[in-house]
């Protein structure tokens, strides 16, 4: 009987992430690094230059699962025009030429096989491919314009990318140095764990990442969504980068505040299901970031690194 209840809980709660997304998505039709980096690192002359041509700043922006596509413009997405990533986004892309900050928006399938879609790309396929063409884009960028900083933001499957790549970096495993990434923004992280990175705003956030509260029951899952991989915490964190990362959780959203353990399977399906449109709404609620939405908040924290950088 008990492995019955934990299975329901398990199904449950992808249901209930897939139904906020596609709650979301169909509510807003209106309309200084350390002296020495890392062994294994990638380095870079302390007096780094651009050559012509390069900007010295660009945000890297990768969105949810259904908001992206792997054939999307980078530079124009529209694969998605509800993407939560747009409200981050546009609004950089109207304050700055390109020549001062350009904006890259990851185009990957962004998909979630699950037993309503089992023609859908499954989740560690879809994370796979976005983590490797985030990583082919840094190392492109930093090849030929070595002094360009970077923010990295993402969006639940995008933040789950965003945050491994930030771990990389910040632990001497990733295609570019630590010092040359101005900041980390990730919204409904996954993997999220409250002593790793900077929680910002609501500290009524209790609970972990998704990926680390059914890392226990990753078997159970894989009949209900095959080749999703339930991987636990990052090991190691994020290294040198910890306190440049932030972390965007509203409360009860069961991607990044899932219980630590399942406990009474009936109860967490009782709150589950209670809870099924908060990972919907970061766009318009203001209670994660009193005063302000979240894409509020990171477009005003990155206009503040562009502007440090040069610009």
């Amino acid at each position: 009987m008990k492995k019955v209840l934990t299975i329901l809980g398990v199904v449950i709660l992808f249901v209930v992430i897939a139904v906020g997304v596609g709650n979301w998505m169909s509510q807003n039709n209106k309309g200084p690094g350390p002296a020495n980096p890392p062994q294994g690192q990638p380095t870079q002359p302390s007096e780094a230059k651009n050559p012509p041509g390069c900007a010295p700043f660009e945000v890297i922006a990768a969105p949810g699962t259904w908001e992206s596509a792997a054939n999307d413009d980078p530079v124009n997405p529209h694969a998605n025009p509800n993407s939560l990533m747009l409200s981050i986004t546009q609004p950089l892309q109207q304050e700055f030429s390109p020549e001062q900050v350009k904006v890259w928006t990851l185009p990957y399938t962004a998909q979630f096989r699950n037993f309503n879609a089992p023609q859908e790309m499954s989740y560690d396929d879809s994370r796979q491919e976005g983590f490797a063409k985030m990583q082919q884009e840094l190392t492109a960028t930093h090849n030929a314009c070595p002094a360009t900083k970077f923010a990295l933001i993402g969006f639940s499957q995008g933040a789950v990318i965003t945050g491994d790549i930030a771990s990389d970096i910040g632990n001497g495993r990733g295609p570019i140095p630590a010092e040359n990434v101005a900041g980390v923004a990730l919204i409904a992280d996954g993997r999220q764990q409250l002593d790793k990175g900077n929680l910002i705003g609501d500290k009524n956030v209790k609970g972990v990442g998704a990926e680390i509260a059914l890392n226990p029951v990753s078997g159970l899952v894989q009949p209900i969504v095959p080749g999703a991989t339930m991987r636990g915490p990052r090991p190691d964190g994020f290294g040198v980068l910890n306190d440049r990362v932030n972390n965007f959780c509203a409360v009860q959203d069961l991607v990044c505040d899932a219980p630590p353990n399942l406990g009474n399977a009936i109860q967490r399906a009782q709150d589950l299901v209670a809870a099924n449109a908060v990972h919907a709404q970061y766009a318009t609620n203001g209670t994660v970031v009193p005063g302000q939405t979240v894409p509020q908040w990171i477009v005003n924290w990155a206009r503040d690194l562009i502007q440090q950088n040069g610009n």
